[in-house]
């Protein structure tokens, strides 16, 4: 069961990996390669429109939410302590990929980068402080 579940926490974390790669924005510039290119994208070599490259984005999208919904769901069933273990590895794993990705980039990359990786951050303390509000609101509700 463990086995499992670190398996599917790793599966379900592989797309933000992607997204976090210099380009992963979705963005189809000639840097990627491939005759559309996407060089070797899912489906780039069905010659989608650009609605149907949105559409299966989107898709794409609510899977990966689905997801983590589902990783979330059995990680609440793990005792506290594998809970913790579990989250402190996936979060050096994560660490350790943004850190060799920024190592990949060039000076003016990185500073871009970095902004980024900031303003990320903010919005996630942001996100943590308004949840931490909205659980502290549903007590006083009832």
């Amino acid at each position: 069961m463990r086995k499992t579940l670190i398996a599917l926490m790793f599966a379900a974390a592989l797309p933000t990996v992607a997204m976090a790669m210099p380009g992963g924005d979705g963005s189809m510039g000639p840097r990627h390669g491939g005759e559309h290119g996407r060089g070797d994208a899912p489906y780039s070599q069905l010659d989608l429109s650009r609605e149907q490259r949105q559409q299966i984005g989107k898709l794409m999208g609510e899977q990966m939410h689905d997801r983590k919904q589902l990783v979330e769901k059995y990680l609440e069933k793990l005792p506290a302590a594998d809970q913790k273990a579990l989250k402190d590895e996936m979060k050096a794993k994560h660490d350790k990929t943004q850190s060799d990705i920024r190592a990949l980039l060039k000076p003016d990359q990185q500073k871009r980068f970095d902004e980024m990786q900031t303003k990320r951050a903010e919005r996630q303390a942001e996100w943590k402080q308004f949840k931490d509000w909205k659980a502290q609101q549903a007590p006083k509700a009832q």
